[in-house]
């Protein structure tokens, strides 16, 4: 792994899906000058870094995640000026931003794949995974087959509209099944390399890489992948030292193996995230089990040797609002955890007030269940909630309907909203070393039903204990010292009994311990 970017041990990332963030035109549909205008809304919440979703030339059957051209920003969100504006008006501010990269695969409208679906060889004609026979489908894919002249099925990575780039096989079995270090695979190693180039030169800092274990196909582990990944590293280190890159993969062992800096975790990988906010009974709910995630997240920590951020999101364009199965006093317990645990922490944009999930849409550009998700910001009581101008039937997803919906106005006014909550646990955590992102941890109970999350975080001879507790009863959780100070607090305040702390029902808990008296959990 090279060595990370400094600017990442103090990162907090802000996710913009760009569709639905700020318009400025009046069209229905958020825009680069939107992200512009609302950057110090952002900094002043305390985030310091943004991801935003794909922002490139696109049919958008897949909200922007099928590339129609990887280096021209979509006109529906402005031009390549402004995407150079937004960059240095981050830095202005102290900020950084990364753009979502897309390189396991393209649109079927773009240029490289219409050339590449011609029978007469040419340069593209290696750009995709093809077989050589209609008849013959890759392993794992639905392909698409007779959409061309050419003789064979394409794989695809996601939906239909989505050929999968060639980066060839760990381990070809079949006369059609390249190499990795062919012709065709390296060709599409280096024109990832070089869109990644075109964007850091123009002030980008990095990347958030979407799929990005489907490169390499076949083999054991994903060991191709990891091996492409290192050389695209290599490169990255040589020329671009300061760009930072974080993986859709939900693996840290490989991801982090393979050279990346973060690993974002997935609900739908066996990673148990879903376990904390997304399933039947979750964790934050209030009758959930978290033990299974606190498993996983230490062996994840253990095997990557404490190399790496593994980052835990709020939520993102791909997973229900965080909202629609937390509420009331429990969403700030949220992310007292959220904001209490390792790694960068990833806040999708308006779960900082707690912007609910839009029930019973139709699908929008691939959304699907989605699409509840991808509402637009609600950021005062004007018309369409100070999103845009536009006539409410042009928005490109209706706005939550319910006239109680959250803003960003209202929470402001409220000293004791959400918003406000975020933003004093934010500025929380960037006052203690312990609490920053590549402090060390041990967990200490496991959020087994019932029971509370206790963790310790320690650095720089600083060691905090946490205890989250969202259940509706007291907890006992460690021996209490005479040195221990409570430094802050979400709902009713912790004590000590009989030398032990007690954290009580719905409430959070930072209490401050000297490393040498180190609390064990209670009995």
């Amino acid at each position: 792994m090279n060595s990370a970017p400094r600017w990442l041990d103090n990162a907090i990332f802000y996710e913009i899906y760009p569709q639905s963030f700020q318009d400025t035109n009046g069209d229905g549909i958020g825009d680069l000058q939107g992200i512009i205008r609302r950057l110090d809304y952002i900094r002043e919440l305390g985030c310091n870094a943004l991801w935003i979703n794909p922002c490139y030339v696109s049919p958008f059957l897949d909200a922007g995640y099928d590339v129609a051209d990887y280096c021209r920003i979509a006109p529906r969100y402005g031009t390549n000026e402004d995407a150079r504006q937004l960059f240095a008006e981050v830095h202005r501010r102290g900020m950084h931003v990364l753009l979502d990269l897309v390189p396991g695969h393209t649109s079927w409208e773009h240029p490289w794949f219409k050339e590449s679906m011609k029978a007469a060889r040419n340069e593209f004609t290696d750009r995709y995974v093809w077989t050589n026979n209609i008849w013959e489908s890759p392993a794992g894919s639905d392909p698409l087959r007779g959409i061309s002249e050419r003789n064979g099925c394409c794989a695809v990575n996601f939906f239909t509209h989505q050929p999968a780039l060639n980066y060839g096989y760990y381990k070809p079995e079949k006369p059609w099944q390249q190499a990795m270090d062919a012709p065709g695979p390296m060709a599409t190693r280096q024109v990832i390399k070089d869109i990644m180039r075109f964007w850091l030169d123009m002030g980008c800092d990095g990347f958030r890489v979407d799929m990005a274990a489907s490169l390499v196909k076949g083999g054991p582990d994903h060991e191709g992948t990891v091996s492409l990944w290192q050389d695209i590293f290599a490169f990255l280190g040589a020329e671009y030292p300061e760009a930072a890159m974080v993986s859709e993969w939900s693996d840290p062992p490989k991801s982090i193996r393979g050279g990346f800096h973060m690993d974002f975790t997935l609900g739908w990988t066996d990673s148990h995230y879903d376990d904390l906010f997304r399933c039947e009974k979750p964790y934050f709910a209030g009758d959930g089990d978290a033990s299974a995630f606190v498993a996983t997240y230490t062996k994840n920590w253990t095997l990557s040797g404490g190399k790496g951020l593994i980052c835990v999101p709020s939520g993102n364009h791909d997973v229900d609002r965080l909202a629609r199965a937390v509420h009331g006093a429990r969403l700030p317990l949220a992310f007292a955890f959220l904001l209490g645990i390792p790694g960068a922490p990833f806040i999708y944009y308006g779960d900082e007030i707690g912007m609910r999930y839009v029930e019973g849409l139709p699908s929008v550009e691939g959304g699907y269940a989605r699409t509840g998700s991808r509402s637009p910001m609600q950021w005062d009581s004007s018309p369409n909630a100070g999103f845009s101008t536009a006539d409410p039937d042009k928005l490109y997803v209706p706005l939550d309907p319910d006239p109680d919906r959250p803003t960003v106005i209202d929470q402001i006014r409220d000293e004791s909203s959400l918003w406000h909550t975020v933003q004093t646990l934010i500025h929380f955590r960037q006052a203690h070393p312990a609490l920053q992102n590549r402090g060390n941890f041990r967990f200490l109970r496991s959020g087994a039903p019932g029971e509370p999350l206790v963790w310790l975080r320690m650095a720089e001879g600083e060691t905090i204990l946490i205890a989250v507790n969202p259940t509706e009863k007291a907890h006992v959780i460690a021996k209490a010292n005479d040195s221990d100070a409570l430094l802050h607090q979400l709902g009713e305040k912790a004590h000590t009994e009989n030398n032990q702390w007690v954290i009580p029902p719905l409430s959070a808990a930072f209490i401050q311990v000297k490393e040498s008296e180190s609390p064990e959990k209670a009995d």
